[in-house]
This record gives C-alpha cells, sequence and structure tokens, in this order.
C-alpha cells in the first residue's frame, strides 16, 4: 500500500503540479495573467524578513481583481458585496478569500478572490485596501458590504445567520430563531418594534441584540440606496462552493481553477440571458408578475396630488409616493421593484389618459436586460501554457509558507456551522428517526448531530437457510434440508 501511495502522489505531481515549486512560478503566472486580461491587479504580500540580502521571500497572501470583472462589476450598478473565507485543503495552510456581489438577475458576481496565510482581521483590511483602490472607494463612499466586522466609510450589514450562531452558542437556544428572522425581515419600524417587544421574552438574548444597531441587520432600517434586500452571505456560500475542487490544489492550480470557472459562468449566463423575454430579466420578471397578481385585490384612492392611499384586506393599509416612488411598506425603496400597493396606484393611474401607462418605467434600472447584458459583455480571457510566460525579473525567490504537519488525515469536508447540525438533526429526527422506531431499530447521534439508525437488536436473515439470527459467513447448515436445496 505505502508503494501505491508513493505512486499516486508522482501521478498527481505530474497532473496538478507539485506543491513547493509552483510558489516559484507565481511571479511568471502573475504576469502572464496581468498580461492577457489588461487592467487587473495582482499583488504578492511576502512575511518580512530581517536580512535584506537573503535570496529568497516566504510567501504570505496574493490577492487577484480581475480587469474584466471589475469593468463588469461597475456596470451592475448594485454596490453591495458580501465577504467570505473557505480552508485551503492542501499540505500548505490558508485561506480563499473572496468578495462576491450580486449581478442584474440576483445571482453571484464574484469581483475578487485571493489566497491569504488565515481569516484575520490583518489578512482582511489588506484584501480591503486593495478592493478599495480598484474600485475607487472615497471616504462618502455608496457601497454596501456584508461583513461581520465593520468596514469604516462604508454601510455595513450583518450576516443574520452569524449573528444567529453567535447567539446560539453564548445561550444554547433555538426557540428565539424564529422571532430574530421575523424581526430582521421586517420592513417597517413600527412591525420591527412590535417583533422585538415579542423577542424581548429572551431577556438576555435581547439585551445582546440591542447592542447591535438595527441599521446592520434589519431590513426596516436599510437604505435603499444598494437595491437589495438581502441580509445573508449566502452569495458567498455559492461561490465558495463552486471552487470546492480547487482548493486542494497547489497555488497556481487553485488561482487557476477559479479563473477557469469564471470563463465558464460567463458564458453560462450569456445562454440565460437568450432565454430571457421582455425588458427586464428573468428573475425580475417573475417577481414583477408574482406582485401584479396579488396587486389586483387592492384599492387605491388619489389626494389630488402625488400620493394615493392603497387599501388591502386584513387593514393592510399604504400610502404611495408616485414622486419619490416609495412606498410606506419599504418593498418598492428596498429592491427597485414596485410592491403590489404600486402596482394597484399604477393600475389606478392608467385610467387617466394624461398617465404613463408603461409600468416598467417604475422599475430600477438595475433589473433590465440592456444592464445585464452589459455586466457580462466584457470576457476573461485564456492564458498561455507554463514554457510560454514570460520570466519575472524579480531577484528574490519565493518560496512556500511554513507548515507543520497535523496529527490524523487531513479533513477534506466543510465545518458545518452549529444551525445546520440542528437543522439534520430536526429533519433526521421527523423523518428517518420515525421509521426506524416503527421497524423496531434504534436511534444514535454520529458526530455531526445526524440521527443514524442502528443495527443494533435487529435480527438478521441468513442469505444460504433463510433462516434468523445468523448470516450467511457464520452459516453452519442450520437450515437441513434447506440449506442442501
Amino acid at each position: 500500500m505505502d508503494k501505491v501511495f508513493r505512486a499516486k502522489d508522482k501521478a498527481r505531481k505530474h497532473i496538478t503540479g507539485d506543491y513547493t515549486k509552483q510558489y516559484e512560478l507565481l511571479r511568471d503566472y502573475v504576469l502572464e495573467l496581468e498580461a492577457t486580461n489588461p487592467d487587473t491587479t495582482v499583488k504578492i504580500d511576502v512575511c518580512s524578513e530581517p536580512n535584506p540580502d537573503s535570496p529568497t521571500r516566504q510567501f504570505r497572501r496574493i490577492y487577484v481583481c480581475l480587469g474584466p470583472l471589475k469593468k463588469g462589476f461597475k456596470t451592475c450598478l448594485r454596490d453591495l458585496l458580501g465577504f467570505d473565507g473557505a480552508f485551503m485543503k492542501g499540505p500548505f495552510p490558508g485561506q480563499v478569500l473572496s468578495a462576491v456581489g450580486l449581478d442584474s438577475n440576483n445571482g453571484i458576481y464574484p469581483l475578487a478572490y485571493g489566497i491569504f496565510e488565515s481569516e484575520n482581521t490583518e489578512s482582511w483590511k489588506w484584501f480591503l485596501d486593495n478592493l478599495g483602490d480598484d474600485l475607487d472607494l472615497g471616504r462618502n463612499s455608496n457601497f454596501t458590504f456584508i461583513i461581520e466586522q465593520i468596514v469604516p466609510n462604508v454601510e455595513h450589514r450583518y450576516c443574520i445567520r452569524h449573528i444567529h450562531d453567535n447567539m446560539r452558542k453564548r445561550w444554547r437556544q433555538t426557540e428565539y430563531r424564529d422571532h430574530l428572522w421575523r424581526c430582521a425581515s421586517a420592513t417597517t419600524i413600527p412591525e420591527f418594534e412590535h417583533l422585538m417587544k415579542e423577542f424581548s421574552q429572551y431577556d438576555k438574548a435581547c439585551e445582546w441584540l440591542k447592542q447591535i444597531p438595527p441599521k446592520h441587520w434589519a431590513r426596516s432600517h436599510f437604505s435603499g440606496r444598494a437595491v437589495s434586500d438581502v441580509m445573508i452571505s449566502n452569495m458567498c456560500e455559492v461561490f465558495n462552493g463552486k471552487i470546492k475542487k480547487g482548493r486542494d490544489k497547489p497555488v497556481i492550480g487553485c488561482l487557476a481553477f477559479i479563473r477557469e470557472y469564471l470563463m465558464k459562468r460567463i458564458c453560462n449566463v450569456m445562454k440565460e440571458m437568450k432565454k430571457a423575454k421582455g425588458p427586464l430579466t428573468s428573475t425580475a420578471t417573475d417577481i414583477l408578475a408574482a406582485r401584479k397578481a396579488v396587486a389586483s385585490q387592492y384599492i387605491a384612492r388619489w389626494n389630488g396630488g402625488d400620493k394615493y392611499q392603497v387599501t388591502g384586506a386584513l387593514q393592510d393599509q399604504h400610502v404611495v409616493d408616485v414622486r419619490n416612488k416609495t412606498c410606506t411598506c419599504r418593498k418598492w425603496e428596498l429592491i427597485g421593484i414596485p410592491c403590489r400597493h404600486a402596482i394597484a396606484t399604477l393600475n389606478e393611474m392608467s385610467k387617466d389618459p394624461e398617465a404613463e401607462l408603461d409600468i416598467y418605467k417604475w422599475v430600477h434600472k438595475v433589473y433590465f436586460l440592456e444592464t445585464w447584458k452589459k455586466a457580462y459583455y466584457f470576457k476573461v480571457d485564456p492564458i498561455k501554457g507554463r514554457s510560454m510566460w514570460p520570466k519575472s525579473e524579480c531577484p528574490t525567490k519565493l518560496i512556500p509558507p511554513p507548515h507543520r504537519t497535523q496529527v490524523g488525515r487531513p479533513k477534506k469536508k466543510r465545518r458545518q456551522s452549529e444551525g445546520e447540525r440542528l437543522s439534520k438533526k430536526h429533519k433526521a429526527s421527523q423523518g428517518d428517526g420515525v421509521n426506524a422506531a416503527q421497524e423496531g431499530g434504534s436511534q444514535k447521534p454520529t458526530n455531526d448531530g445526524v440521527q443514524k439508525l442502528s443495527r443494533k437488536h435487529i435480527s438478521v436473515t441468513c442469505s444460504k437457510c433463510k433462516n434468523k439470527g445468523h448470516n450467511s459467513r457464520t452459516c453452519k447448515g442450520q437450515g437441513g434440508n434447506q440449506s442442501k436445496k
């Protein structure tokens, strides 16, 4: 077996490359990437060297922002970014940090990525400083960041899932999960305050939550400048799942895997664009159609100016301002698509021959098909083979970061949060656990919290003699004539 493993290791190095030697070629790869994709930003940071005459420098981190993605993101018209990290799976420690936005179809739009020594304050600060230079973020920037820690000069949104996980670690309670999500999903301040009063039954958790300003995690306090009401960092989780197979490759192999995925994704989105019908993207069309279907149940009354009172069932009454394109439910303001109250108002305005009848003029231009096409007009160009890369003239040679072999077999699976484990445990207890109890089996929990059916106390049947109590391996002809047959 040792010989087989050595042969497999040699074959892997021949296909994917050597983990150590690829650091020496990293500067050449950067030159090739910048030459084939104009306006690309790639920065390499090394560890401090006490001896300036040393011929080697130890790799620390690398930041990559491809020029085509940078140009395409600026045409998306949606200044929203989420940040997250994922562990590398190779012999050298590190994490892949990424910045991911949303396109006009509410799909992910990866903007920047890199390989860093760890996910700490210093590495994130270096990453965000480089990203701010690429996006020209100033003190009065309109960007919105979805991140756990505060980044100055921009609007922040904390991921509500991380807030729940932190509360779960402190008080080991799950009952307040639904209350927390309802508070975060409320779009109006009165509704938010009412739900927070209900949440106050959890004294310690509520006091801890009040220390976080609602503008960071509640939709009722979000500004509409991001043209999105997202409050979780799912866009980053999706991106991390797509590059999962590349995180166990050497440093250049990992970076190349991400770049090739971005090339492929642009092609896939272009195919989806051809299927879109109408002036809006497919997702915006579906949202608008669903709201149109409900708007027929509302009655709008004009005040003689720019405002309408819209009334529905169950005391659902709001005020729509057609000049400022706002509604007191704030759903139109948050995502840029007319809400049911605004559509009912437009239906009432359509009775006036002097009013504008085109409903698409009331939708934010971020959702138009032309905006979607402009974002993916810029393509990520392929690069040549390693033998044709330009040679770096840097006098020092890059060496890999320090590594200490960990005890045991390297872990490949993603670390699940406590909320995910509890969710799987709940589903298992509601589904498979009931069936197991009916069949006479018992349940035992595994390390990840999922209930697994145990074979204990279950009588087995021999495949030879068809008798119960033993299997074919231990069968000694207990079946008599049946075993001879």
